[in-house]
């Protein structure tokens, strides 16, 4: 009965998950955390740090570790929790997959057209709060502790904050390095 619902709840996810992947991640902590209290907010702030880290799209790479960890949560083995994550994977990437096949040959024809033009204008305010929810939804007490339990990591860890957005935003460092840079410092300072 997991399975199915693990389906479902993926399968919604990837048809409303305007966005990409940090556009889907208010929906995937939603329902895996929230509604379906499969996985606790810590385990889901460590599997988007892991997803961030490992290659591909953070929104599939997020599927894979919550389907994994729900069904290794629900007590079954391994060998079912890869399945569990094969089952998520699969469902999130199966409405778009559809939705490419059914609207290919019709976009490119219509693409022009002042009702997809509106349908497009409508969706760009959708996608960036979807992704300011993704990034509220990170600045939790598990990532930045706060100033009353370790008042040293919540500063540290805003300090970092502040040095990406800025390292990324305005210096226009590479990505990837800050990640390595804000690592070190983490390792660093944190330890």
């Amino acid at each position: 009965m997991i399975f199915l619902s693990l389906f479902i709840t993926f399968f919604k996810i990837g048809l409303f998950g305007f966005g990409g992947g940090y556009g889907m991640l208010s929906l995937i902590q939603h329902e895996t955390v929230e509604s379906h209290h499969w996985l606790s907010t810590a385990e889901f702030t460590d599997i988007v740090a892991i997803s961030q880290m490992t290659p591909g799209p953070i929104g599939i790479n997020s599927a894979t570790y919550c389907g994994y960890t729900a069904i290794h949560n629900a007590g079954y083995g391994h060998a079912m929790a890869v399945l569990g994550s094969t089952t998520a994977t699969f469902a999130l990437m199966l409405p778009s997959l559809i939705l490419m096949i059914l609207i290919s040959r019709m976009f490119m024809k219509y693409m022009n057209t002042h009702l997809v033009q509106s349908v497009f204008t409508g969706l760009r305010p959708a996608v960036v709060g979807l992704l300011a929810a993704a990034t509220l939804l990170l600045c939790n007490k598990e990532n930045f502790s706060t100033p009353m339990e370790n008042p040293w990591q919540f500063f540290i860890s805003v300090a970092l904050l502040i040095a990406t957005a800025f390292g990324t935003g305005y210096l226009k460092i590479n990505p990837i390095r800050m990640i390595c840079y804000a690592a070190v410092a983490g390792l660093l300072l944190l330890y």
